[in-house]
Parts: structure tokens; sequence; C-alpha cells
């Protein structure tokens, strides 16, 4: 079977971001197919085919992508969306909770890029849109892992970007910031927690939340992927909701140690 439409495949969209990402792209036209590790129960809505897969499995990424392709006959867009945070001090973590981390925000993104790019480089066109984060040029202090998975997508992304935009391909990054999604419910927590970093846990706690509940909506973030897959002339960084927005300007544009007072002051930290 060949699609007569464009394919979008979306990870991590049975909530949040990747939901919304699903459905906007199925407003605009695509044939969509929404990718979680268990989606039996998922009620997807319209134009959205809902597939299981695991991100950290090499063999489950290889059978997704098979089968898709089988059975549209291409992949246009994929938007890697799947996604694990962390809270906690990177004391905290030990690396094989560390791996478990980049596992996922990582390499996932890594083991998709790699799955899709054979095809997408033999019909000289295709979209990889990979989520990052306002995190993924900022730091943020007690989600340091999250942080680093983060700043190592920035980099692969720029870096395959250039490596394959002469077929016809284009890898791009989209950084949302505090969106109203149940992040901090997924994320990962450090295996040893030292009393030493406990009040630094519980304010981190507390600034997230109040982030997040006065976030922006998941669906301002799919506006911003979908322009990123469909644009003739797409940016390799695009932000996305308003706190993005402001601070990847006064990152441009501030001197570095002003920055740093900056985020402090923004994580209610002492200079």
């Amino acid at each position: 079977m060949t699609a007569t439409r464009q394919v979008a495949l979306v990870t991590g969209a049975t909530s949040g971001i990747g939901k919304a990402a699903a459905i906007a792209f199925a407003a605009e036209g695509f044939e969509v197919i929404g990718t979680g590790r268990n989606t039996a129960r998922v009620s997807g809505p319209a134009g959205v085919t809902y597939l299981d897969l695991d991100v950290t499995s090499d063999e489950s990424v290889a059978s997704l992508v098979k089968q898709v392709t089988e059975r549209y006959g291409r992949i246009d867009v994929l938007v890697n969306n799947a996604g694990v945070g962390s809270t906690g001090a990177a004391e905290e973590f030990s690396i094989a909770r560390t791996q478990e981390i980049f596992d996922i925000n990582v390499y996932g993104v890594m083991r998709m890029t790699r799955a899709v790019l054979p095809q997408m480089r033999e019909q000289r066109s295709g979209r990889i849109v990979n989520v990052s984060s306002l995190s993924g040029f900022v730091p943020s202090p007690f989600m340091t892992l999250y942080v680093a998975t983060k700043y190592a997508v920035e980099g692969y992304s720029g870096s395959v970007d250039h490596e394959v935009r002469e077929y016809g391909v284009r890898v791009l990054l989209v950084e949302p910031g505090p969106i109203n999604t149940p992040f901090a419910a997924h994320s990962v927590e450090g295996d040893f927690p030292l009393p030493v970093y406990a009040a630094g846990r519980r304010n981190y706690d507390e600034v997230l939340e109040k982030n997040l509940s006065s976030g922006d909506d998941p669906a301002v973030v799919a506006k911003v992927i979908v322009a990123a897959a469909t644009d003739r002339n797409p940016k390799l960084r695009r932000p996305a909701g308003s706190t993005a927005t402001s601070i990847s300007a006064i990152h441009r544009l501030v001197p570095a140690r002003v920055f740093d007072r900056i985020i402090r002051r923004f994580n209610r930290m002492p200079r």
C-alpha cells in the first residue's frame, strides 16, 4: 500500500505534546501514526493510527518502521518526542539510572533517526523534528541529567542535519519551555538521595510545579512542530511557547555573567 497523503510518525504520542502534535498533523491532512509503549487502551483522535513502540529497543524500532513503511509506502516526517524527565541533583543518580534516561532521550532519538534515514535519503525528501527543550541550551539545576540529554540531542541534530541536507532531508529542533503537561509525574528520581540536596530538591519541585501549571498548552508546541515539518525554508531551532521564546532572546542578547544571574534568580537560588 502507498499512502496518497504525506505520512507523519510521532513518538510518545499518547499524551501531552506528542498527542497534540499527532492531532495537529492530522488536521493538516497527514496520514498520522502515533506511538507509545502500550497503545491498546489509547482512544486515538480521528486520523491517527496508534502502534506500540519501545524506543529503547533496536528490534521494536526496526519492526515499527518496517510496519509503517510496508503499510504506507513512505515516511515523510518523523517527530522524536518520546522522552522522560529527571528530578534531583546529578550526584544523586547512579550511572545505571543515568544510562536509562539517556537510552530513552538520546539513544531513542538516534535509533529512530537511523531507522528512517535510508528511506528518506532514497526518496530525496524528509523532515526529522526532534523535540528538545528550553533546557537544551539553558542550565536547569536539579534536572541536570534531563538537561544533559537535551544538550546531546541539540548537538546531534545540528550535526546530522549537515550530513543529510544534500539528500533532501532536514533534521530540526523544537525547544519548548514550561508546558502544562504531567511532566513531573513522568520524571525519574535519583536513586541515591542525599540530605545535602534536600532543600534544593524541594525548591525545584515548587518552581517546576508553578512553571508547569502556568505553562503553555501542548497545542502551542504542536503548531511549532508542524511548522518545522512543513515550512519551505525551515530554521534549525525553534523555541516554542512564551517562556522559551523570551529566554531564547535573552540568552542571545545578554552577557554570560548576566544570564547566569538570571538563571539563579529564575530558579530561586542564592547568588
